[in-house]
């Protein structure tokens, strides 16, 4: 049920999102050049109602028929959907684009089915051009007297319960609903799907709408990350909030506050609290948006802001719902304590990547993880955190592995040919039945989450990780890295003439660190002849191979600093990092060590000083 309802509000917000630069072109045009807003132009105004009842519905529309029937079902769509313009001329047939693009779709594919063993030799042109043209027709008319004035009855319907609602201050109430589905991946559909069309008619004759504001407010998420960032016990999710903050509050990508939510449900209490006084506060003071802000970006939302006081309320109403949002969330992250939900599912995420991420046999054609070539991040829409992920991804992975390609999706839409899919964990059974063959890389967060580090371990090295015996689930803690990597563990100004030589002296670090046996040295050393552990940029990461227990006899790390460098193959390392990794303890500092790759600065720095407490302070 939850995969079928997710599904449907994919659809809806598919049809819309790729279309939002013209959503917005219309809002702006309303923001600026309608009677009352900031620069009146009446020639100028005479845009916004062609671009309303005409372009928007019709590219809704055409998108729609796209999805179902390719680009023909596209051309379907927006034949048809004229007929529902024409139906309904006194409402913006939003919602009846939405059903005419895709039964548009529907019947062209239908259509090219039943052809596809029937089709004469030679008539292939005439066929296909005038199918489009007779049934795109058919279905205009049937728009014209059914589905207009049907759709036009619904939209009357919906629109005059938002005003009982209104009217009996009973709006904000909405939020009980709205927060929880945004979680669950459905702040699209709701959005796009049900409050933009809405919203619109009301737009068209009052200039503004209160429903534009409902969902797409960043305040609720931005109070949430707030309070995890001062007081989250869990190292993780503090380092990992700042980048969210900037993502979701500037960047408009509410799915990023999606994973802090599901890592402590209860916490799902001060989004809505904190929505619930933003829309009173909005329903108070008559405060309303022109067009749709998307994506949800402090930027969007306020850009679609009202002239003169208008800006001023809304951006109130954005403080009112962060400051209700944070403060209500603020004692539920304090309380959660160590052996919080958040912290057990990071720890539990992170072993269940080390059990499945390692070397797995696929049915995608590739042996190993190692063997991939097409990575595919995919989230609900396609455009959000998936589109940010694969971008952050793709920058810590273009130096190890150039040859892999990285690229997002929605998560119904995985390309057969992926190799590897990164999804959310909400999301995981609409991955599996959308790409069977694929291997599933199952996330909490696309900023911080220890499968993304083993994933990235492993198209690097190409190995394994050792995972040494299991840990129950009612002893699972908040990670402790202390000792992994000490300052005693941190050599400069080092001189070796061979690979092999800068391997045996950070085998050595190992083992007189009293980290390893002896023996892990020449492991390294034949780890090292079957795949280069050179990473790129001056640095190499040696490791040892799969070997048997005892060996390691607890995780650490060692840096040795190669001022002239050492010849890895044609390649110089500045920077060796060693490693004796014991149940994925040491992916924490792997991860710094992929983070300092992407700032240049810290990395050349990293090579030259003699700074080790410098050296520590970055990679701890």
């Amino acid at each position: 049920m939850k995969n079928a309802v997710q599904k449907f509000g994919k659809t809806l917000s598919a049809m819309v999102m790729p279309n939002i630069g013209a959503f917005i072109a219309w809002g702006f045009i309303t923001a600026l050049f309608i009677a009352t807003g900031w620069l009146p132009n009446d020639k100028l105004s005479q845009m916004v109602g062609p671009m309303l009842n005409n372009l928007l519905p019709i590219l809704v529309a055409y998108q729609g028929g796209k999805i179902f029937g390719g680009d023909r079902g596209g051309v379907m769509g927006a034949i048809a959907v004229v007929g529902v313009i024409v139906g309904a001329p006194d409402y913006p047939m939003l919602m009846g684009a939405m059903v005419m693009g895709p039964l548009a779709g529907v019947v062209i594919k239908k259509f090219d089915q039943f052809m596809e063993t029937r089709m004469p030799a030679g008539f292939e042109m005439l066929i296909n051009n005038f199918s489009i043209g007779i049934l795109g027709m058919i279905l205009a008319i049937i728009g014209n007297y059914l589905i207009g004035p049907f759709m036009a009855t619904i939209l009357v319907v919906l629109t005059a319960g938002v005003d009982v609602l209104v009217k009996h201050g009973l709006l904000p109430l909405a939020a009980i609903f709205i927060e929880p589905a945004k979680v669950l991946f459905l702040n699209n559909a709701i959005n796009h799907g049900i409050f933009t069309p809405i919203a619109t008619m009301q737009a068209e004759t009052a200039g503004k709408s209160i429903m534009y504001m409902l969902e797409a407010n960043p305040g609720p998420g931005l109070g949430v990350l707030v309070a995890y960032w001062m007081f989250s016990k869990s190292k993780v999710t503090k380092d990992s909030a700042p980048g969210a903050i900037i993502i979701h509050f500037l960047g408009g990508i509410h799915e990023i506050y999606f994973p802090y939510v599901l890592m402590n449900p209860v916490i799902i209490i001060a989004p809505i609290v904190g929505n619930i006084c933003a829309i009173l506060f909005y329903s108070i003071t008559g405060t309303g948006l022109v067009g749709p802000a998307s994506p949800g970006s402090i930027i969007a939302f306020m850009s679609m802001a009202t002239k003169g006081s208008g800006m001023i309320m809304t951006f109130i109403g954005v403080a009112i719902a962060a400051g209700v949002s944070f403060l209500v969330a603020s004692p539920i992250v304090k309380m959660s304590g160590e052996k919080s939900l958040e912290d057990a599912l990071a720890q539990k995420d992170a072993m269940k990547a080390e059990s499945k991420g390692l070397v797995t046999t696929t049915t995608s054609g590739i042996s190993t993880l190692a063997d991939a070539r097409l990575i595919v991040f995919a989230c609900d829409a396609g455009m959000g955190s998936s589109a940010m992920g694969a971008t952050k991804f793709r920058n810590r992975l273009k130096v190890a592995r150039p040859d892999i390609k990285v690229i997002n999706t929605s998560v119904d839409n995985i390309p057969a040919d992926c190799d590897i899919a990164v999804v959310q964990t909400i999301l995981v059974d609409r991955a599996k039945k959308c790409c069977p063959t694929c291997h599933i890389v199952e996330i909490g967060n696309f900023l911080a989450d220890a499968a993304l580090d083993n994933l990235f371990f492993q198209l690097s090295t190409g190995d394994e990780m050792v995972v040494s015996g299991t840990v129950e689930e009612e002893a699972i803690e908040s990670p402790k890295y202390e000792g992994i990597l000490t300052i005693d563990g941190i050599y400069t100004n080092q001189k070796a003439a061979t690979k092999e030589d800068a391997i045996f002296l950070a085998g050595k670090a190992l083992f007189d660190l009293g980290y390893v046996e002896e023996e892990y040295i020449k492991l390294m050393i034949e780890r090292e002849r079957l795949v280069s552990t050179y990473m790129g940029m001056g640095l190499a990461i040696p490791h040892g191979t799969t070997h048997e227990e005892g060996i390691i006899k607890k995780t650490g790390i060692v840096v040795l600093q190669f001022p002239e460098g050492v010849p890895f193959g044609d390649e110089k390392a500045e920077l060796v990092i060693g490693i004796a990794g014991k149940g994925g303890e040491h992916m924490e500092v792997l991860a710094k060590v992929a983070t300092a790759l992407d700032d240049p600065r810290i990395l050349n720095k990293m090579k030259t000083t003699s700074d080790k407490q410098w050296i520590l302070d970055q990679l701890s």
